[in-house]
């Protein structure tokens, strides 16, 4: 069919009834580099504002660190700026294999394959490694790029309640005739900000003979003692069999992904994974830089434990405020608002006092958990989180919602 007028008519309603709904999402422009202070354009056609940025993915503040950009001019330099193939082909220089190597020795793993990103692992992973005769057994609330990935492989799918170790055994059991049995989780949830119970999963999955993934993009760096992630902060370094992570949040923000663990399921990856086989392989300019920050991350906590202070900081101070936050104990925190309209609009409050986090809503969270998600960063210093936190209480109280409960926001508001 041609792209008529009866076409783009369904399309348009289609748009219209998103944004009656109050549910459409609408791009800002920064234009600036990613930090704690942005120049931001909102909305388009504006006129430029700085803002503090307290919802980017930029967990420990090197999105722009001068070591890094060096690191990355310097690869662009002696690299070129692309590969122009997929891995197999011509498309694998000296550094990327180091940096497979680095990353296997920061998260304790046996072998790592990179990809584009980690949506692409994602994609890719559980098709090369599973038939019909397996079973995918995941968390209810893992990432839409498992979600997807699972979709594409031909193994049985199941789920059990989020991080409900009871159900989950369940699961096992009922699943236990299986040639093989993967359990599936994030390592920190991304929307919720609460960290999967790795240790517990370790053990049903010894205890059941399953395979242990984790999706760890929302921990690698900063999570656990030494910022290895969720597998050191629960305990269990060498216990999980398949890590996913990506080098597009705490390890520099720019792209780039893989999948990490025992050396056979990293080698099937890279005999049958599709993302692997058929996209171009990362840019060497990402490449060098994520090479510098793993090199940062591996001689000194510094950036990881002043991530943390401020987490606590900006948690207790909200807490005492009056906000309902979603519980956890990392840089992710959700302060839960329920109607998709009142997070836009106090996204938008928020902004005219200089401070840019943005309202999710429907169908990013579930009908009725509209709210703003802020992410914490060691790029943050005390007056950043000083001057947002009085600007959240502004609004908060503006809208009459501090100190109140979740029922009495959606009276007042509806869900």
């Amino acid at each position: 069919m041609a792209y008529s007028d009866k076409v783009k008519a369904i399309y348009q309603d289609q748009l219209k009834s998103i944004q009656d709904a109050g549910l459409f999402k609408q791009e800002r422009f920064i234009h600036s580099s990613q930090a704690a202070d942005i120049e931001v354009e909102f909305p388009t056609g504006s006129s430029i504002k700085k803002v503090i940025n307290v919802c980017a993915n930029n967990y420990l503040g090197l999105s722009s660190h001068p070591e890094i950009l060096k690191a990355a001019h310097d690869g662009l330099d002696s690299r070129g700026y692309g590969m122009s193939s997929v891995r197999f082909i011509c498309g694998t220089q000296d550094i990327h294999r180091e940096l497979e190597n680095k990353v296997s020795e920061f998260l304790g793993t046996e072998d790592t394959i990179l990809f584009p990103s980690c949506m692409d692992a994602n994609a890719g992973v559980f098709e090369a490694i599973l038939t019909s005769e397996d079973v995918m057994i995941s968390d209810r609330l893992v990432h839409a790029s498992i979600i997807d990935g699972m979709r594409l492989c031909p193994a049985q799918h199941d789920t059990f309640k989020h991080s409900n170790m009871e159900h989950l055994e369940k699961k096992l059991q009922l699943h236990a005739n299986k040639r093989l049995k993967v359990v599936i989780n994030d390592g920190v949830y991304s929307m919720d900000g609460d960290t999967a119970k790795l240790d517990e999963m370790a053990a049903l999955c010894e205890k059941y003979d399953a395979l242990l993934f984790v999706d760890d993009s929302h921990s690698t760096g900063f999570i656990g003692k030494t910022g290895r992630g969720t597998h050191e902060k629960c305990g269990v370094m060498g216990k999980i069999d398949i890590i996913t992570t990506t080098f597009g949040k705490a390890l520099g923000g720019a792209s780039g992904g893989c999948v990490s663990g025992r050396k056979e399921i990293v080698e099937m990856c890279r005999q049958k994974a599709r993302p692997y086989l058929f996209s171009n392989t990362i840019a060497p300019v990402v490449v060098s830089g994520v090479l510098r920050v793993l090199d940062i991350l591996s001689k000194s906590t510094e950036r990881r434990d002043k991530l943390e202070a401020n987490t606590k900081f900006w948690r207790d101070g909200l807490t005492d405020a009056g906000f309902i936050l979603k519980d956890g104990d990392t840089p992710i925190v959700s302060v839960m608002l329920f109607n998709a309209k009142l997070s836009q609009d106090f996204s938008r409050d928020l902004f005219d006092l200089g401070i840019y986090a943005i309202g999710f809503f429907f169908p990013v969270v579930p009908q009725g958990a509209a709210r703003i998600r802020t992410q914490i960063s060691a790029g943050h210093e005390m007056h950043h989180l000083e001057k947002a936190l009085d600007a959240f209480i502004q609004v908060g109280k503006k809208y009459e919602i501090l100190g109140k409960t979740k029922q009495e926001i959606i009276d007042r508001y509806g869900c």
